[in-house]
């Protein structure tokens, strides 16, 4: 990239955008560990946004702030860190690296225009990391690569420009191209040679860095051969996706291309999402100013990232689903934003990191908050009318007041109590709606009961507040095994939502263990009669009943038969014995499960004119039932989930294997993808209550799920053996 003046954001001041072409939104992507967040530090360090690396005036630091992440020492939220540059506000979105908080990674791409691929030269690149790639790819979002973790003794940059070019470019090699090759100083005690400084490759420049600020430099003759013979492939490959077709017979022809040609082609190819520069960097030393290579990322981001203006236009639709003309990015036009994270502040209350995407949003104006199509993460439809209050641009723990948010930009709006993630805003007269963005379906189960009374009392408020923050997070109250369920996407994401429970909204919970629903059902016919007699002073009770009981196809429920002849149970009392029938089996007759799928018939019984009573005739009923059930084998019923598990070929052996482990039983495979196949299967809920766990580590991050429930279906005798002897013992099946 050619040289760009440098124009820090001063620090301690709201940076403002007044057209969207003076911003630049982008995303930082990469696994946990590969350095994203030391990166926005050193890059707000460079732009003056803070004294020191990662500080901002009251100590704290720019990314990583929230008291969790600094208990973990890892992300698990998305952080907006604006800096400036050039004359241009860059909203930097650090992501969380680790697969539990993917959901925050994919807010973070709905609210950028590019994304930086942050790889560690030390440790490669991850299956989750290419997939992130391909998505990104699959919509044509703009990517440049930085290779961090210089200074490990491990490291080799060249290597690892090798790998990229070979994972992120397997379908265009030219199209991922290191920009500068790395300088390096005199190696260790350890014989590691640290990089000082950067090759410029198109300028024919070294930018040293040394002395702990970029100082530029012509190369020395060995520094000039190592450019030259990296040089031409760089051309070649920028010039492949230049809008000029004589380009490359020029150059061919031995015509030398000016610099400005290059870096405008180039720039331009970057903004397109077809050419993907890779370039380095590394944090500043202690007292240095400026971390290696900093500078060129940030002229990159400048320079060759799009702008919100070049983002192609948005399809809405008004909230009753009629449609809208499409939206494109202008200050002056119709008001349309979305929530794309939602946080709880102890003096603010709720805020709202928001995306406005055209008009422009005001501090105090009311608008109209529509969510819709999100049903499946637990959020119920609304259309609510809103005024919101401060608008504000977040900088560590700060929030520092903005006067609007134009079309391109990003703000925190306060006081918007109803808006969840994934909302819209919009002018109360003119409604819109975005369709929300895609996010994977929390199903990693965790059953939790309050600790004590007072918690009982905030627990309701608390999970609302949780899943309205978080929609990779879903709450179920199950109607049949009675547990109030949090479905997450991993440990750490359960093990932050309870931290976050308890220490943001004062409420402690226990987990306790997670239960399927079993069933029971008749093996057999079976004969029964239930004998309620008791005369012990005063008025007594007296029913006799005599019913038979039939299993039914899969599916029925309970069926009550009357076929009493005579008058021997009098007309009344056949709905009570009915009554207790079926709360007995609600109550279940073996191991505590309810009974399904059976036929009961009601043959005959004797009645006393005196002491037969409802209640008599339900007790009846019910011992008739258990009678029965002592007669012949009951069988235990598990429900059955169908999973479809989508993964890279080569992990389709290992997949399989486990699942036949789990008692599963493969259905079907199909190519779903190039280098992908969908392996379908059928596998009892009580063997996969862990699948999203178990799965990650089989398929190395990799592989992906979906579950629906198939049917209830007999469990195995020895398997339903122990499940009795639990229910005995009192354990609950999990």
């Amino acid at each position: 990239m050619g040289p760009t003046s440098h124009q820090a954001g001063a620090a301690g001041r709201a940076l403002t955008a007044d057209r969207p072409d003076s911003v630049r939104n982008v995303v930082l992507v990469g696994h946990s560990g590969a350095g994203k967040t030391t990166l926005v530090e050193a890059l707000a360090l460079t732009a003056g946004a803070v004294n020191r690396a990662g500080r901002v005036e009251d100590g704290g630091t720019v990314s990583d702030y929230d008291e969790i992440e600094q208990r973990r020492q890892r992300s698990v939220q998305l952080s907006l860190v604006p800096v400036e540059w050039a004359g241009i506000k860059i909203n930097i979105l650090d992501t969380p690296g680790y697969a539990d908080f993917v959901g925050e990674l994919r807010a973070g791409l709905r609210a950028a225009d590019a994304a930086l691929f942050v790889v560690s030269a030390a440790d490669g690149i991850d299956g989750a990391t290419r997939m992130v790639w391909d998505e990104c790819e699959a919509v044509g979002m703009p990517r440049a690569i930085v290779v961090t973790h210089l200074e490990a003794a491990r490291s080799d940059y060249s290597q690892m420009a090798s790998v990229c070019g070979e994972i992120f470019g397997a379908d265009d090699p030219d199209a991922v191209i290191p920009l500068y090759l790395p300088r390096y100083g005199t190696p260790g005690p350890d014989g590691h040679a640290p990089v000082t400084g950067l090759l410029g490759l198109l300028s024919r420049r070294v930018h040293d860095y040394a002395s702990g600020e970029r100082a530029e430099r012509d190369p020395d003759p060995d520094e000039l051969a190592l450019i030259d013979g990296a040089r031409s492939r760089l051309i070649e490959g920028i010039i492949a996706e230049s809008e000029d077709e004589t380009l490359m017979d020029r150059y061919l022809g031995g015509e030398d291309i000016d610099l400005k040609t290059l870096v405008d082609d180039l720039e331009r190819a970057v903004a397109r999402g077809t050419f993907h520069p890779v370039l380095m960097a590394a944090p500043a030393a202690d007292g240095a100013r400026q971390g290696l290579g900093t500078v060129e990322l940030l002229e990159l981001v400048t320079g060759g990232f799009p702008t919100p203006a070049e983002r192609a236009p948005l399809t809405v639709t008004s909230p009753d689903g009629s449609p809208r003309p499409d939206v494109v990015c202008d200050p002056a036009g119709p008001l349309l934003a979305e929530v794309v994270k939602t946080s709880s502040d102890p003096y603010v209350g709720r805020v709202s990191l928001v995306r406005v995407f055209s008009g422009t949003l005001r501090p105090e104006e009311t608008v109209h908050v529509s969510g819709h199509g999100m049903e499946d993460r637990g959020h119920e439809d609304h259309d609510v009318d809103e005024r919101i209050g401060s608008l504000t641009s977040p900088f560590g723990k700060q929030q520092r007041t903005l006067g609007t948010c134009i079309a391109g930009d990003l703000a925190c709006v306060a006081k918007l109590t109803r808006a969840e993630t994934g909302d819209t805003l919009s002018a109360k007269d003119a409604p819109l709606l975005m369709e929300p963005w895609a996010m994977p379906e929390p199903l990693l189960p965790l059953a939790i009961e309050a600790h004590s009374k007072a918690d009982e009392d905030k627990l309701s408020q608390g999970l609302a507040r949780l899943v309205a923050e978080d929609p990779t997070m879903r709450l179920e109250q199950n109607a049949h095994t009675h547990q109030l369920v949090l479905w997450s996407l991993g440990e750490a994401h359960q093990d932050v939502a309870l931290e976050r429970l308890r220490t943001r909204y004062g409420v402690q919970v226990d987990p306790v263990p997670h239960k399927v629903s079993l069933r029971e059902t008749f093996g057999a016919k079976a004969a029964g009669r239930g004998r309620h007699v008791k005369q012990s002073g005063g008025h007594g009770q007296f029913a006799i009943c005599e019913i038979e009981v039939e299993p039914l196809p899969p599916g029925s429920g309970i069926e009550f038969v009357d076929k009493v002849v005579g008058g021997a149970v009098p007309r009344s009392f056949i709905p009570s014995v009915e009554k207790g029938v079926r709360a007995q089996a609600a109550r279940g007759v073996a191991a505590g499960y309810p009974l399904v799928d059976v036929r009961v018939t009601l043959l005959d019984g004797k009645a006393h004119s005196v002491d037969s009573s409802d209640a008599a005739f339900q007790t009846a009923g019910a011992l008739a039932l258990r009678e029965a059930a002592a007669q012949i084998p009951v069988h235990l019923l598990e429900p059955v989930a169908e999973l479809d598990v989508l993964v890279p070929d080569e992990y389709v052996g290992p997949v399989m294997s486990d699942l036949a482990g789990r008692r599963g039983r493969v259905v079907g495979t199909e190519q779903a993808e190039p280098g992908r196949t969908r392996v379908r299967a059928e596998v009892p809920e009580i063997e996969i209550g862990r699948y999203a766990v178990d799965l990650r580590s089989v398929s190395h991050g990799t592989g992906r799920f979906g579950r629906s429930y198939a049917r209830h279906e007999p469990m195995p005798p020895q398997l339903a053996d122990k499940m009795r002897e639990q229910a005995e013992k009192g354990s609950p099946v999990t």
